[in-house]
């Protein structure tokens, strides 16, 4: 029978939990920030690949066994009250039913804290409820069960069109939500661990018959919060909030194998407004974090952009795609989005703008600042032809506008090429910025700062030496020269 009395009630303490592992102004200086976050960085693979690791990054901090739970509702339940067992062999689907069952007829009332103990919590999907706080134990971890069979089929998203590796519904997420206010998922450090092996190879083996589901995912909801977790080993994409408002994802590790994971995205926010991502490290099988809204006409017909987001004190590493990525399903806009104090390391691109003709929709108003990259193959992306489209019926005249992109105090050691800009005549860059870089290569060949089609500036001094495409303004900001042709192509795919 389902519960519906609170059970465990706990009166509440004013507080919440506050772990601030990070001081940013500590990072202020980019040559602090290299130095500090390369050896957390290497320190923390190093532990990860030999097991040491359970889950989290050292720079962070670790939880101290038997840590009490805080109190942050006026009622807190254990997943045990509702018949969880946490051997990682029984199913907990039921228990987590009926524990957010039990705290969804109390959020009048402040809402509740749902404790998951110590141990190995095997569950189907289930659904979060608003006014809940989901609170991992240290050495608490929620396995997704690997047989797509139990997992929900959902209808595809409105601004894709259909699900985005197959036509038709979609598989939804293991911990899911919808039109939701005020969720916190947090802990001292518990994990949420998608075990998505077995999607990855029937992915590869094209056995699926629907797009596979993220790891958690929020849907037209406000005011969450993650922090103090590691999420791990998603089927697809690791924590996707969409159309969601005022999202705050703080000190949390993602994990997933940097090769053969394939779509292991970080964090995809995906038509959401007024987002925070900070203090987090991040190495997965695609992008770190890409920035979304919407795929071609169903992503123009949407129209719901991603603004007002802010990227800070991240440590991040993607060998197959890229460290922050925008695009390429950009088809609702982007703009108002800074990215500072980062941290590229081991991975084939650092910060990329992808998009192509048929998006229509705008990048715009992007700020990167205080970048360091460390054995990058490509540095800076913009791409406009990544012609990957959800069918034969997109607007080839839906042309994306790019402009109004800075990048200030970027640096670096052991890049090949610092700088691709490839605009075109149709999908011209606008008003790019470069100023402070100095960026050591791997690669000596005259044109490592490609670019085609791009009008911008570069301010003071850099290295290595800009393409002809940009005016040269002195450090005061005084006119040097004028571009040759904001035309020019030296765009090299062989480097």
């Amino acid at each position: 029978m389902v519960e519906t009395l609170p059970v465990g009630r706990i009166q509440l303490q004013q507080q919440r939990l506050e772990l601030k592992r990070w001081v940013p102004a500590f990072l202020s200086s980019h040559k602090t920030l290299f130095s500090v976050l390369c050896i957390a960085a290497f320190g923390s693979v190093f532990l990860w690949q030999r097991n040491i690791v359970r889950a989290g990054f050292p720079i962070f901090g670790k939880a101290w066994p038997g840590r009490p739970m805080p109190e942050t509702r006026p009622f807190a339940f254990n997943l045990t009250d509702f018949g969880g067992v946490g051997d990682g062999i029984t199913v907990n689907t039921a228990a987590f039913e009926r524990a957010v069952l039990a705290i969804s007829k109390l959020g009048k009332r402040g809402g509740a804290q749902l404790n998951v103990p110590p141990g190995k919590w095997l569950t189907a999907p289930f659904n979060l409820t608003s006014h809940l706080t989901l609170f991992l134990a240290e050495d608490a971890e929620i396995l997704g069960l690997e047989d797509e069979k139990q997992w929900p089929l959902m209808p595809p998203l409105a601004s894709y069109g259909y699900g985005r590796e197959h036509y038709g519904p979609r598989y939804g997420s293991l911990i899911h939500g919808q039109n939701l206010k005020d969720v916190v998922i947090t802990g001292h450090n518990g994990t949420i661990n998608g075990q998505g092996q077995s999607w990855w190879k029937k992915y590869r083996q094209k056995l699926l018959n629907h797009t596979r589901g993220p790891l958690v995912q929020i849907m037209w909801s406000s005011d969450i919060l993650i922090s103090n977790i590691t999420l791990r080993d998603s089927p697809f994409w690791t924590f996707h909030p969409y159309d969601c408002k005022n999202v705050t994802v703080k000190n949390v590790t993602i994990l997933a194998p940097v090769f053969e994971a394939p779509n292991t995205d970080g964090i995809d926010p995906d038509s959401c407004e007024d987002v925070v991502i900070e203090d987090c490290y991040i190495s997965v099988g695609d992008d770190a974090i890409a920035i979304k809204s919407g795929w071609d006409q169903y992503g123009i017909a949407y129209g719901r952009p991603s603004k007002n987001i802010l990227i800070r004190n991240l440590i991040v590493r993607s060998m197959v795609s890229a460290g922050v990525s925008i695009g390429s399903e950009m088809s609702g806009g982007v703009y108002n989005v800074t990215v500072e104090n980062l941290l590229v390391w081991s991975s084939r691109r650092a910060v990329r703008i992808k998009t192509a003709a048929g998006r229509g929709g705008y990048v715009r108003h992007i700020t990167y600042r205080n970048l360091t990259f460390d054995n990058a193959r490509v540095g800076i992306v913009i791409k406009t032809d990544y012609n990957e489209h959800p069918d034969d019926n997109y607007d080839r005249k839906a042309l994306p506008i790019l402009e109004d992109i800075s990048f200030t105090g970027i640096h670096g050691q052991e890049v090949r090429v610092p700088v691709r800009i490839h605009g075109s005549e149709d999908i011209p860059v606008r008003n790019i910025t470069f100023r402070d870089m100095s960026v050591g290569l791997t690669y000596k060949k005259k044109h490592v700062f490609q670019c085609a089609f791009v009008q911008g500036r570069v301010i003071g001094t850099i290295f290595p030496a800009p393409c002809e495409n940009l005016d040269r303004y002195d450090e005061e900001e005084r006119l040097v020269k004028h571009s040759a042709s904001q035309n020019i192509t030296d765009i090299d795919y062989t480097i």
